[in-house]
């Protein structure tokens, strides 16, 4: 080997060693079976909502590795939503047509993350959601909403006002700096401690 190539080879080695290894996200996708889902609609989802929700968490050193299941979201008498096919130990990213009326009061929202009934779910409603528009200001609705968990927002209250204003407006900023600039820094040690998190709930 010349001295040329043994430096090119050492050269790759060391920028291969300076990246650092992604982070694993487990993420199970439930398709919800009685919202009647559109054929457009779970097409839409498979080829480009959610291929871009990897290709965006990916740019920024997070790898999501995915199951898919079948479940559904049922009405309790007191209309609590009761969601079927959940996993504690990921992240349930599950896909319908529309939020439950408790949750989102007619205000036809895309989405929603919540930690409920000891599950972490960010719940996508497709008659609604979107791919990246506007960066910072309009992101992908699963990426939006999955940086929710991620960053731990899931486990606290939502703040009222502009405070709950800015906490959206800071998740917009992580999403478009991971799918833009793929600077994912922050949002990949916070995707590890996370998972740590799941599998510590799921293992009581």
């Amino acid at each position: 080997m010349t001295r040329r190539g043994f430096l090119t080879v050492l050269a790759a080695g060391t920028a291969q060693a300076a990246q650092p290894a992604p982070a694993v996200l487990p993420v199970r996708i439930v398709i919800d079976k009685r919202a009647s889902l559109r054929p457009e609609q779970v097409q839409s989802f498979w080829l480009k909502l959610w291929p871009q929700a990897v290709a965006d968490f990916a740019a920024g050193g997070v790898r999501m590795v995915s199951t898919t299941a079948e479940g559904e979201i049922k009405r309790s008498p007191g209309d609590r939503p009761i969601f079927t096919g959940l996993d504690r130990a990921s992240l349930n990213l599950v896909v319908s047509r529309e939020l439950p009326m408790r949750w989102d009061h007619g205000e036809g929202s895309s989405g929603i993350a919540v930690h409920y009934e000891g599950y972490d779910i960010c719940l996508i409603a497709l008659d609604f959601a979107h791919g990246d528009q506007v960066p910072f200001f309009s992101v992908n609705t699963c990426v939006h909403e999955m940086l929710h968990a991620v960053l731990g927002d899931i486990y606290q209250k939502r703040p009222a006002g502009v405070a709950g204003q800015m906490r959206e407006v800071r998740i917009d900023w992580y999403a478009t700096r991971l799918r833009l600039f793929h600077s994912g820094a922050f949002v990949r040690e916070s995707a590890r401690k996370y998972v740590e998190k799941l599998r510590w709930a799921a293992s009581r």
